[in-house]
């Protein structure tokens, strides 16, 4: 521990970003780093505790408590405060594969669970995440490895999530030969086409998939392995199959949408708003501009959806939650806003969200939307209905594909991640169901170290 009183010295400093009025005008990341003398004062917060439960990476009262990927959250902020940036790397490369992406999108449980927020506020354990990896991007010490020898065995991991990725590379580190499978046009799954640019920008993405083909695995894009034939040839093919196709079945939204446009679900809008953006491919689901946009739920999904529509210029977005309002306020008794809600307060000068209500029924003119009931009893006019309510569990055409028991997610032994056939596993939201993307991560490490004791009867993974 370099600085035992730096929890006293030192109030939080996150990193700024950039005014919403600004950065709502553009699809750039809005996060802006701190100077290398802040960071160190950031990094000198950490308390070094006798239990660092930042590490812990459990389940408590239905939620994340601490880090899944237990990383080691004290030891690389002790780095950072002495300004040694190469040791911080190597001791967050030993449990996290992918911190360039977690630094941007993980809601850092691990925060919640630091010491220093008990009594003020946790060290900013994502921010010195984020900053450790592009440090070490920037000054090229993230260089191609490539394993001494090569095992012989051959894997296939479908889907390119990060749980996929996170195998991928695993084994690939271990020696074996490994193949990434992926559905769509460009390999990164939830990662590429999930989350919007200003989050996580895509050649943030294509950086790291760049990289691990340089290390030796290889993409193949556009293959669809809910066909049988394809299923059956992989199986053939590979010693062992790792089906990471994610949790993307959502959730009803209970309404009668029958032969009705303009409604879609919050997955495939921003699906549509990464591709229009980033690859200039058009999409049936419709561009959000000029049109009176409304979103059902709350979470990181219905977020993004608010920050899209406001991108794409639309005549106004309002977000419907669920609960109470009461239920959302902190300790303080105020409202947390996140950086949608910002958004739209600095465009529309109101927050775009309304508590307690949902849909009650649809408006329509001649098979076209017009607007929305609510269960208030009022009319919203409506032109683009997005629905991000969640995911029900995993799609069941791979499933059927491979012959693998499902339920709502792929079965697995508890604990284990092999399924009920024989040389196919799962990991990630497809086996344990929809959730962060740093618990994909962790599945997918875990996933990695089961497969490899199964192709050459022992593990040295983590």
């Amino acid at each position: 521990m370099g600085k035992p009183t730096g929890f006293l010295e030192y109030t939080r400093k996150s990193d700024p970003a950039r005014p919403a009025s600004v950065r709502v005008k553009d699809w750039n990341e809005f996060h802006i780093a701190l100077p290398d003398a802040s960071r160190e004062q950031q990094g000198a917060r950490c308390m070094n505790c006798g239990v660092p439960f930042c590490q812990t990476g459990m389940m408590f009262e239905g939620k994340t408590f601490g880090c899944p990927l237990h990383n080691l959250i004290p030891e690389w902020n002790d780095m950072i405060f002495s300004g040694n940036y190469g040791h911080a790397l190597s001791r967050l490369l030993k449990a996290n594969n992918f911190p360039e992406f977690t630094g941007r999108v993980c809601p850092a449980p691990c925060e919640k669970a630091c010491i220093c927020g008990i009594y003020g506020s946790p060290v900013t354990i994502r921010d010195n995440e984020r900053c450790i990896i592009e440090t070490a991007f920037r000054e090229k010490r993230i260089k191609p490895k490539h394993p001494p020898q090569y095992s012989g065995k051959n894997v296939c991991v479908v889907g390119s999530g990060p749980a996929g990725l996170a195998v991928a590379d695993q084994l690939n580190h271990r020696g074996h030969s490994v193949t990434v499978i992926e559905k769509d046009e460009h390999p990164g799954g939830l990662l590429m086409y999930g989350i919007p640019n200003m989050k996580l920008p895509k050649s943030i993405v294509q950086r790291r998939i760049d990289l691990m083909y340089d290390e030796g695995v290889t993409f193949v894009t556009g293959v669809d392995a809910s066909d049988k034939k394809t299923a059956a040839r992989l199986m053939k093919e590979y010693d062992a199959v790792v089906l990471c196709c994610g949790s993307g079945a959502p959730r009803p939204l209970g309404l009668e949408t029958k032969g009705l446009g303009g409604i879609y679900y919050g997955t495939e809008y921003l699906k549509a708003a990464v591709e229009r953006a980033q690859f200039a491919k058009e999409s049936a689901v419709p561009s959000a501009a000029g049109k009176n946009v409304v979103i059902i739920g709350t979470g990181d999904t219905a977020s993004d959806c608010v920050a899209t529509a406001l991108r794409q210029k639309c005549s106004s977005v309002t977000q419907l939650v669920r609960r109470k309002r009461a239920e959302y306020l902190d300790v303080q008794g105020n409202l947390p806003a996140d950086y949608a809600h910002e958004e739209a307060l600095a465009v529309s000068g109101q927050d775009p969200r309304r508590f307690g209500v949902q849909v009650n029924s649809l408006v329509s003119d001649k098979g076209v939307l017009t607007g929305v009931v609510t269960t208030e009893g009022d009319t919203l006019p409506c032109d683009l209905l997005i629905g991000a309510t969640g995911f029900s569990g995993c799609e069941e055409g791979v499933c059927k594909a491979f012959g693998v028991e499902r339920s709502k997610t792929v079965t697995t032994v508890e604990g284990h991640y092999a399924t009920s056939v024989s040389g196919v596993f799962a990991a990630g939201d497809m086996r344990r169901g929809q959730s962060l993307v740093v618990w994909a991560i962790a599945e997918g490490r875990a996933a990695a170290a089961e497969v490899d004791a199964f192709l050459t009867g022992y593990t040295n993974l983590v």
